[in-house]
């Protein structure tokens, strides 16, 4: 028999600072369920400008994730002026050549997947005398559309970027849609297990509380935050 798949989390209703406490809590739940400590929630504000932005900061919300080096660069200085203990996590795909760029905005970069990207990361922090927190992507569902470095690549990947001076904080993965994300997401716990790294990137708006019961460090959740993302001048 097909085993059920549970269905995606609903959004919470209510005010930003409502629909923030209501995530915080299931999120405490989920991972006191599972034995694991409360992981860290990232807001996913791509696509949303500061209007959105600033009632989840006067919550007291202080880490949010961005898609995109460009439409970071173009929102975040005024809001980091106003507030400067936000932390910044860059979650989309990170071109080479902006690599500088995005070690001097982003305090994580969770996108670290090919050879060519870990050598311009080591440059830039060198550089800018500064390293981010960084994840390596894995295609955990072996997806040829999506980023990410193969499972079997994943120990030559870290071999170079240890080479290279750069230290990974974790593994950052997302699931192949429409599936269970538990088994995807045991499988990348017990690849960051293999490799020593403490720092699990996994979980978004419909499957957080499964990331967190499953040991996820941090989770990236955006919609049930902002709600519905429609056409904006960062898009």
């Amino acid at each position: 028999m097909k085993k059920s798949i549970a269905p995606p989390l609903a959004a919470p209703e209510g005010t930003p600072a409502q629909r923030l406490a209501t995530i915080n809590a299931q999120l405490a739940q989920a991972a006191e369920e599972g034995g694991h400590p409360v992981p860290q929630l990232i807001a996913i504000s791509k696509m949303f400008d500061s209007v959105a932005i600033r009632p989840l900061i006067a919550a007291g919300h202080r880490c949010f994730g961005e898609n995109r080096v460009q439409e970071a660069a173009a929102k975040w200085p005024a809001l980091l002026a106003e507030t400067p203990n936000i932390e910044l996590h860059l979650v989309g795909q990170l071109q080479s050549n902006k690599a500088g760029e995005a070690v001097r905005l982003f305090d994580a970069i969770h996108s670290v997947d090919r050879s060519s990207l870990v050598g311009a990361l080591a440059r830039a922090c060198a550089a800018e005398g500064r390293t981010p927190d960084l994840y390596v992507q894995v295609n955990i569902g072996e997806e040829p559309q999506k980023g990410g470095v193969a499972i079997a690549g994943l120990p030559g990947l870290l071999a170079e970027a240890t080479a290279a001076g750069l230290r990974i904080s974790g593994l950052m993965a997302v699931p192949p849609a429409g599936q269970d994300p538990a088994p995807y997401f045991a499988l990348l716990a017990k690849l960051a297990f293999r490799h020593g790294l403490p720092g699990l990137s996994m979980g978004m708006s419909g499957d957080y509380d499964v990331a967190a019961r499953l040991g996820a460090t941090c989770v990236r959740v955006g919609s049930a935050l902002f709600g519905d993302r429609t056409l904006t001048p960062y898009q």
